[in-house]
């Protein structure tokens, strides 16, 4: 039988008429063909022949390929070999049957992913079911008619566990698969990433039309006559109409291009999520002070920086925002009916609900400041829960903020808060002894704490004066 060796653009290369155990496999396998000398042919169950990973659209190695056939000549096959570089699929076709293979990689991957965590689960279930027999403890009884079925339950759990972490690492890889797949389109039209791709085309398109004039690029030289250079004429310019258009997109979309027209010296520009003083403005990128300058800082100044004589460059593709230096004068403005995300902190102590009637806030006399009432300074310890809070001192709502607002005044293991309605004495909270650890921060603050809890006035009567 004849081994056809063909390549072209559309297809690439691909060799047919070969058989199981027929000798060419071991020729095959050879890492020392395609573009790279590098790579070994692959069997493909869906081609059912053998294929060279990554030829498509690109022209061939030719001497690799007469090569190959060489060496199977020599094993005593019959072999042709045809080429054919001008026969090419357009970039948007070669782009589309990326998306589609990217679809039905993300479909097939979820499905994995979906078994894969089925197989995971029954798997647990089948050892926390074995598992069930000893959920009170109960341990192997050593000589016991019972000791070899709990040894082989103990082992089948221990076996149905392990399957069950397997299936969820499986499950896990699959789905990150799926999501890689299923987010191909979205890095693949990123407009920064294709403002950059742009450049690049541009450039090599530059250099393949000097090439066809004769002249030198890139360092060296190609033959004008060289029929490969419309066909790579044609491939740049279809790419980067393509490209184009999926700028021209983005932007209907209200994504902004920046450009040299939009900065001048002193603005302000957002790169990388910090705001830095523009310091010149260069035709591809505008010059800033050192990133090194950033940590800790959401907007760096030109001057009064631990690296003020290095400067950085951003580019215009990786640029997100500008201010006028006027701009960035103005306070910022409130995030309005937007949620702020809190971090979550969870309680030093738990507290309890009050036994008796809750004593009223302290209501200052007409005239006077609501921080000016009454407040009591309570100690939270960590794994420590008590029935009844804990009371340090009583002062003014002013002074128990201060006192409590104090870093000083709070560790790993405690911290001091306050309350204006601590409840029933006795009942609901007691008294504690004071240490005087936080002596030196009273006396700085000019604080004088006392040790007897008045309840005020209600609030009502002090209106009603």
């Amino acid at each position: 039988m004849t081994i056809e060796i063909t390549h072209t653009r559309r297809e690439g290369t691909l060799i047919e008429g070969t058989s199981r155990g027929d000798g060419s496999a071991e020729i095959l396998r050879l890492r020392e063909y395609g573009r790279t000398q590098r790579q070994p042919f692959r069997w493909s169950r869906n081609l059912d022949c053998w294929y060279l990973p990554h030829s498509r659209d690109h022209a061939t190695y030719t001497p690799s390929l007469e090569r190959l056939a060489q060496r199977l000549r020599d094993a005593g096959f019959e072999v042709t070999l045809t080429i054919d570089n001008s026969d090419r699929r357009s970039f948007s076709e070669a782009e589309q049957e990326r998306k589609e293979e990217a679809e039905g990689r993300a479909e097939r991957f979820g499905e994995y992913a979906a078994n894969a965590a089925q197989s995971s689960e029954a798997a647990w279930k089948q050892s926390h079911d074995i598992s069930e027999r000893f959920a009170f403890g109960q341990p192997i009884l050593v000589g016991h008619h019972s000791e070899g079925r709990a040894r082989r339950d103990h082992a089948r759990m221990d076996d149905a566990m392990h399957k069950s972490i397997s299936g969820s690492d499986r499950a896990s890889h699959w789905t990150g698969r799926a999501q890689a797949a299923a987010n191909y389109q979205q890095f693949r039209k990123d407009p920064g990433r294709t403002l950059r791709r742009l450049d690049k085309l541009r450039a090599d398109l530059r250099a393949v039309e000097k090439w066809q004039r004769g002249q030198s690029a890139k360092g060296f030289s190609r033959n004008p006559a060289d029929p490969e250079l419309e066909i790579e004429h044609q491939e740049l310019t279809e790419e980067i109409a393509h490209w184009e258009k999926v700028i021209k997109d983005a932007e209907a979309e209200g994504f902004k291009i920046w450009s040299r027209a939009d900065f001048k010296r002193g603005d302000f520009v957002l790169y990388r999520g910090t705001w830095y003083e523009v310091l010149r403005v260069n035709p591809k990128s505008v010059t800033i002070p050192h990133i090194h300058n950033s940590p800790g800082r959401s907007i760096v100044r030109a001057t009064g920086n631990q690296y003020d004589d290095w400067t950085w460059t951003a580019a215009y593709d990786d640029v997100s925002g500008r201010k006028s230096a006027d701009e960035m004068q103005q306070p910022p403005q409130a995030p309005g009916a937007e949620p702020q995300e809190i971090a979550e902190q969870s309680p030093a102590v738990e507290e309890p609900v009050p036994v008796g009637e809750p004593t009223a806030a302290a209501a200052p006399a007409v005239g006077a400041s609501w921080l000016d009432g009454m407040a009591l300074v309570l100690i939270a310890s960590k794994n420590s829960p008590r029935r009844r809070k804990r009371a340090l001192w009583a002062m003014t709502r002013r002074e128990a903020q201060a006192v409590c607002g104090d870093p000083r005044t709070s560790g790993r293991s405690y911290m001091l808060t306050w309350t204006d309605r601590p409840g029933t004495e006795g009942a609901d909270w007691e008294w504690v002894a004071d240490n005087g650890s936080h002596a030196p921060l009273l006396a700085e603050l000019g604080i004088t704490p006392r040790r007897k809890w008045t309840a005020a006035p209600q609030a009502q009567d002090a209106e009603a004066a």
